[in-house]
């Protein structure tokens, strides 16, 4: 709960708190004892324990705790104040993706000659992401047929359960890119590589030295383009470009928090359920790094794609609303269970409720035997289940071709070998 959305000490006012994968030093910031084992599992009190101190301060004391302590924490604003923003003035002029030149003097790279009927055989992708929206573009390129290499750090957190669908048709080692072998390896790995996603807050890879303008350089001098593409939480102009976030913060300060609660029948901001933004995201970072690998094959040159969830937000905005007739009849539909939910509800619970009331009232969405398709992971020593392909393109083969795996999973090299996992 210490990433939850919560009212401030200005009444209507709320924030939304955000202790990434590491909540000791959010609740240290608002005035509370990071462990408190009085409340295991009793979420109306933590709820009102932690709400409790966030009224003690207002949006702006907040946002100075915020920053002090470099928290992902962000205030709820509607979409109108978010578009009275600099940031947002400036962004809402701007497209969903971008994907630019980084240099022109590398010559074409035509898609590699395999003989396979998936489009993407052959290509080589690192993917340094976690949680949700980053990993997402690399499942998608390896639905496509490339050879998608996650690489994760053994000193960084990230949640299990979301590397279950995120990491389907990779491989996933952990490699420490602050220690000299494992930048060594590093390197190995990109004189080879493709195409490079950066999923990490602002700056991170750059202070590391793996940035675009590095991979440029690269580029250069080994005599063939990159593609990198970087996927963040609030787009890369405007003042806020460089604060961390997830999709939560996204949402809350593009509006999409209001316009749900509104959605609802409240005047209060309610965070949206399922990772929509986060999935949403994934498909427009896919969008850059695949027109990336057109223009490298047709043009040359090496190419800079961007996406952000705070963008994807924007689309949604850019697209408008359902008809209000549209709108009553899923509110119909979903009953009081859902209606009844309210800010402090956690993204858990509201996702928990939506999924039942829709499992009630649209079950066709939920034929597994129709729109999943059943693995065995050997790195899990289980079953997975994973969403068939949503698109079928005639003349091409479209699926993976390996089950998922747990983060670390693999060894750090191209040479994928056999993975002992098997379509059901």
């Amino acid at each position: 709960m210490s990433a939850n959305l919560y009212e401030t000490k200005e009444p209507g006012k709320y924030y939304h708190i955000h202790g990434s994968l590491e909540a000791s030093t959010t609740l240290k910031m608002i005035g509370l004892e990071p462990f408190r084992p009085d409340l295991n599992g009793e979420h109306d009190a933590i709820v009102k324990a932690i709400e409790s101190k966030v009224k003690n301060y207002t949006i702006e004391e907040l946002e100075e705790l915020n920053a002090k302590n470099r928290q992902a924490g962000v205030p709820a604003l509607k979409h109108s104040e978010f578009l009275n923003t600099p940031h947002g003035r400036l962004n809402m002029r701007l497209p969903p993706w971008s994907v630019d030149n980084l240099e022109s003097s590398t010559p074409p790279q035509p898609m590699p000659s395999t003989g396979d009927r998936r489009v993407l055989s052959g290509v080589k992708v690192l993917e340094l992401c976690r949680i949700i929206a980053g990993p997402v573009i690399g499942r998608i390129l390896a639905e496509y047929g490339a050879d998608v290499l996650k690489i994760t750090s053994p000193n960084l957190s990230d949640v299990p359960f979301f590397q279950v669908d995120g990491n389907m048709g990779k491989h996933a080692a952990e490699l420490d890119l602050k220690t000299p072998q494992g930048r060594k390896v590093f390197e190995q790995l990109l004189a080879e590589a493709d195409v490079v996603l950066d999923g990490y807050r602002p700056g991170a890879l750059e202070k590391l030295g793996y940035g675009p303008k590095a991979m440029a350089e690269l580029a250069q001098r080994r005599g063939k383009g990159f593609v990198y593409v970087n996927e963040n939480c609030f787009g890369y102009e405007g003042e806020w470009a460089n604060r961390p976030g997830w999709q939560q913060i996204a949402d809350c300060a593009s509006g999409v928090a209001w316009e749900q609660g509104k959605f609802m029948g409240l005047d209060e901001p309610v965070v949206p359920p399922f990772p929509i933004s986060d999935y949403g995201t994934g498909c427009i970072g896919a969008i850059a790094a695949l027109t990336g690998l057109y223009y490298r094959a047709t043009a040359g040159g090496s190419w800079h794609g961007k996406a952000s969830l705070m963008h994807y937000d924007l689309l949604l905005f850019k697209a408008g609303t359902y008809p209000q007739a549209v709108q009553q009849e899923l509110r119909n539909r979903m009953g009081d269970s859902f209606l009844s939910l309210r800010h402090s509800h956690s993204v858990d619970q509201i996702s928990g409720t939506a999924m039942r009331c829709m499992q009630i009232q649209f079950p066709e969405l939920f034929d597994r035997e129709k729109l999943c398709e059943a693995w065995y992971s050997n790195a899990y020593e289980a079953d997975v289940v994973a969403v068939r392909p949503v698109v079928e393109i005639e003349g091409v083969e479209i699926g993976f071709q390996r089950a998922s795996r747990p983060n670390g999973s693999d060894l750090p090299t191209w040479d994928f070998g056999s993975d002992g996992d098997y379509r059901k």
